[in-house]
């Protein structure tokens, strides 16, 4: 039997969760194997998130006046909430990518940004990159155009070293065979 001091405890972690985190997920991960329930922990914490499970009414009470109240109020059998705190898309991920090999997890409604998710927008929030992927795919377009300008130098330079002349002012320019018959 869990004490009240317990519960008061268990509350106001919940409470804090619910304060610091950006996004939040209900799922359910009751019919886990012990080492797929610590690979989804492990995987949502690599993410920057937590995942809790706990009794239905503790979530209840830790989300009275909190914008997760809708959410965490009233649920129904077996739940855990996974709170995002900085990487939402990458936790939803890891769920998402379980819940392919374990049938008994599910991703459900949820909170982004204090804005209510149905299950089909957290799917949708799920299937986009992490913030890793993003951030890689920006430096990859930022650096494409530099990139290509050191290519066309180094190009340049080595065409120099071919014809032994110091200057690519210098370089003779030869039509290639299909422009030249053209």
């Amino acid at each position: 039997m869990i004490t009240r001091e317990s519960k008061d405890a268990v509350i106001q972690d919940l409470k804090e969760k619910i304060t610091n985190s950006r996004a939040i997920f209900l799922t359910n991960v009751i019919g886990m194997e012990a080492n797929q329930a610590v690979e989804l922990r492990k995987s949502i914490r690599d993410a920057k998130g937590a995942l809790v499970v706990t009794r239905n009414t503790l979530f209840g009470k830790a989300a009275q006046g909190t914008y997760a109240e809708e959410l965490l109020t009233g649920l129904k059998g077996t739940n855990a909430v996974a709170f995002a705190f900085e990487d939402a898309p990458g936790v939803a991920k890891a769920i998402l990518e379980t819940s392919k090999e374990v049938e008994q997890v599910t991703l459900g409604r949820g909170y982004l940004s204090e804005e209510l998710l149905d299950e089909g927008r957290v799917l949708a929030l799920a299937k986009l990159p992490s913030r890793d992927e993003m951030l890689g795919t920006l430096l990859a377009t930022c650096q494409a155009p530099v990139s290509s300008l050191v290519r066309l130098l180094n190009a340049i330079k080595d065409e120099c070293e071919s014809q032994g002349v110091e200057k690519a002012a210098d370089l003779k320019v030869e039509a290639k065979a299909e422009e030249a018959e053209a």
